[in-house]
């Protein structure tokens, strides 16, 4: 399926591994250009290698924190005028209500929510001067289906969730679409951190740890990152015009709703 997009430009932040790499490599799929950011510029940089002779488009690393402003402006002097944004950052660790003081309140907050509103505020207006823009927000299952061990994480992305609700539906109508993909249980780095916490915590291996995990879900695995990524992609493409303000979940069909 050709999705429109060839030649355009896609940011893409925490690019060099897991889901947002699954990102990067199908945007680059699609014949998009892509500015490959993340904190540690070697994997960046190997990254950016892979997935350029791969895939014979631009890739330009640009390693920086983007939770901070300074890495936000190096990302943005780099890709002044992106015709795409992927927002990523990992989440924070795992743990109880109790444990949770103000520094660990405002770090996820910082991270999960205000950065990535930070860059949608800063491309939107080119994006609707030039009356076309795709915005996906990488945020996570517990938004929809609340998970206590990771309260920070929920908390900070349901205020990025309440912001592109009311945002998505003002910058529509300029060709301009902002959407949120909620990632359940996928073949990560994160997954592994997760499940490596539940196997202490329950005093069981890693192994059984993951055989619990794959029993509780529908489809009896964990999603991959090529999956995920094709999904992010759809989103960027010229053919998701009419998708704004969603959130969808990748989860197997964990969360177990009608509607």
């Amino acid at each position: 399926m050709d999705l429109g997009i060839r030649g355009r430009t896609a940011i893409v932040c925490g690019g060099s591994k897991g889901l947002g790499r699954g990102s990067a490599e199908k945007l680059a799929e699609a014949g998009v250009n892509i500015i490959l950011n993340a904190r540690s510029a070697e994997p960046l940089q190997v990254a950016a290698d892979e997935i350029a002779q791969r895939y014979g488009v631009s890739v330009t690393p640009v390693a920086g924190d983007v939770t901070t402003p300074e890495g936000r402006a190096k990302l943005l002097e780099a890709a002044p005028a992106p015709d795409i944004l992927v927002n990523n950052a990992g989440g924070p660790p795992p743990g109880m209500w109790h444990e949770w003081g103000e520094e660990e309140w405002q770090g996820a907050i910082r991270a999960n929510m205000l950065s990535p509103i930070h860059l949608i505020t800063a491309v939107l207006p080119g994006m609707i001067e030039r009356r076309w823009g795709r915005i996906v927000n990488i945020t996570s299952g517990s938004v929809k289906s609340p998970i206590p061990a990771l309260g920070l994480s929920g908390a900070a992305r349901s205020g990025l969730t309440g912001f592109v609700a009311g945002t998505s539906r003002q910058v529509a109508h300029h060709g301009v679409t902002i959407n949120n993909l909620l990632p359940g249980q996928h073949e990560t780095a994160r997954i592994q951190s997760l499940l490596e916490n539940a196997a202490r915590s329950k005093n069981i291996s890693v192994e059984e740890a993951r055989a619990e995990a794959y029993k509780s879900n529908p489809t009896g695995r964990f999603g991959t990152t090529e999956e995920f990524g094709a999904t992010c992609a759809f989103l960027c493409s010229a053919l998701a015009g009419y998708i704004v303000g969603q959130n969808i979940m990748l989860d197997g069909g964990t969360f177990n709703s009608t509607l």
